[in-house]
């Protein structure tokens, strides 16, 4: 969603990070630049200002023009305002549990903006993550079929949903949702409400009415974010009528202009609590203005890869790839598991977004339609192989290839490009075991292979457990786009090597 502007942020703080020295001419030019490219992405005209005047008033200060990096001190200072106008480090971003059973939580926002799909994944992640006990409740009488929609999400996923009676009108339905809520021992309820426009009177005195009814602990406001400007009228007029105590952006995945989430954010004062990422029931990630910050800015996300690995990840099997790593074993068997590690974790270019200093060339590869269709047609030329040729890959003659490229409906080529970065990786896996104190031992202790129990409880425990100047370099680059080298001290991922291609 942020790329435009990240783009567009990421080209004007490079043009300062090349000066010695910064006067307050520079300074206000790459201030104009940036007011433009915040406009352009849709930020709220006062939102835009306020920042602008903000980061212009530490930039021109004596201890930025006389920095021995003042290009450096300018896009922290721009990165200390993003996280402050998205909510600042300390906010609470955690949806309150904190209250009597059943919690009630109540959602509101616009036809069409997700709420439906959106209720059954927070109360998916509430069930799986929290171990909470949830029941869904629909109250939605307007749209055909939205009742049938959450009870089918609800099936799907394993949740309660309160039984559908014919004809019974909204305010009814929340009655008998918190008495059956009640009687039934569930922790939470989670009432989604029909979508409305803000604009729509009788619409917005029924949500009133359902919320007076069923006191509510949160009242979450779903927002799609490519709505544009309009969404801060949205959030304006809902916290106004109803009272809003946090938002969910929905489509973050899509390629709007992201503006829509830096302004509701600094309007409303409401909070953003979590951020929808795509149409799966797991595609749901708690927002955290730092991360986020650093995203737009071209800095990565490494803490939110630690955490999707850490929700992803089989310790066992990793234990087990560990130890097999450290002996320098790595076979396509192992390599199968990388690239369906990969694509659980988002794909190819949900674990690229993350990684710090890789904007441009994620651009690039998209360029050159290398996308995880290339990391599918990988995964089906190693399953078309034997079980004795994916442990040992010398057998593939030339006879063999042609029985695996005629069973993966793939080409001979693709078959050596394959094992071609098969060796790459494995050279990269040996090096990595013989370091003493390299990254094997820093996760693992350099004893026994087991998984450190910070790994699943702490990401950032984890983060900090790793090189401070990355992971080792290796030959190769990230599977499906052998070579591509992002060079720099971008960190690689086990089975993501980094470096530049040998010539």
């Amino acid at each position: 969603m942020f790329e435009n502007l990240s783009g567009r942020l990421g080209d004007v703080l490079s043009r300062l990070k090349g000066r010695g020295a910064l006067s307050e001419k520079d300074v206000d030019e790459a201030m104009r630049e940036v007011r433009r490219a915040l406009l352009e992405a849709d930020v709220a005209l006062p939102v835009a200002k306020s920042f602008i005047d903000k980061v212009k008033a530490r930039a021109v200060g004596h201890e930025v023009l006389k920095s021995v990096t003042p290009g450096q001190q300018v896009i922290k200072i721009v990165h200390d305002e993003l996280v402050e106008m998205l909510g600042g480090t300390e906010a609470d971003t955690s949806i309150s549990l904190r209250a009597a059973a059943p919690v009630v939580l109540m959602m509101v926002g616009l036809q069409g903006s997700g709420k439906t799909t959106s209720t059954a994944k927070i109360a998916k992640r509430m069930t799986a993550r929290d171990k909470r006990k949830v029941m869904m409740a629909s109250l939605d009488t307007r749209r055909p079929a939205a009742q049938e929609q959450l009870k089918i999400l609800g099936e799907q996923a394993g949740i309660a949903t309160l039984p559908i009676v014919a004809g019974q009108q909204p305010v009814a339905i929340a009655k008998r949702a918190v008495e059956a809520a009640r009687l039934g021992g569930f922790d939470v309820l989670m009432l989604d409400t029909a979508g409305r426009i803000h604009i729509d009177e009788e619409l917005m005195a029924e949500v009133a009415e359902v919320r007076d009814v069923a006191n509510p602990h949160e009242t979450l406001l779903v927002a799609d974010s490519l709505t544009g400007q309009d969404a801060v009228n949205v959030a304006e007029q809902f916290n106004s009528r109803i009272g809003v105590t946090g938002i969910v952006l929905t489509r973050v995945d899509g390629d709007g202009r992201g503006g829509a989430a830096l302004s509701m954010r600094a309007v409303t004062g409401v909070p953003i609590k979590l951020l929808g990422t795509g149409e799966k029931m797991d595609a749901l990630e708690d927002f955290r203005a730092d991360r986020v910050a650093g995203r737009i800015l071209g800095m990565g996300d490494v803490v939110s890869l630690v955490e999707k690995a850490a929700e992803t990840i089989d310790a066992e099997k990793a234990n087990k790839m560990a130890e097999r790593m450290r002996k320098g074993q790595f076979d396509l068997n192992d390599m199968a598991e990388q690239l369906a590690q990969m694509g659980r974790m988002g794909g190819m270019k949900g674990v690229l977004g993350l990684l710090p200093g890789v904007n441009k060339a994620q651009m690039q590869a998209a360029q050159a339609h290398m996308d995880d269709s290339v990391v599918k047609r990988q995964a089906a030329i190693i399953s078309s192989m034997t079980k004795k040729e994916r442990e040992n890959p010398k057998l593939l003659n030339a006879s063999r290839k042609k029985r695996v490229a005629r069973g993966s409906g793939t080409e001979v080529q693709e078959i050596n490009r394959l094992l071609k970065l098969h060796r790459q990786m494995a050279d990269m896996m040996k090096m990595m075991g013989r370091q003493k104190g390299g990254m094997m031992s820093k996760l693992f202790g350099g004893g026994a292979p087991e998984m450190p129990p910070e790994m699943a409880g702490d990401p950032q425990a984890l983060q900090k457990m790793l090189p401070q100047g990355g992971f080792p370099k290796g030959p190769g680059g990230l599977p499906g786009l052998p070579g591509s080298g992002f060079g720099g001290n971008a960190p690689g991922l086990p089975g993501l090597p980094t470096g530049k291609k040998k010539k």
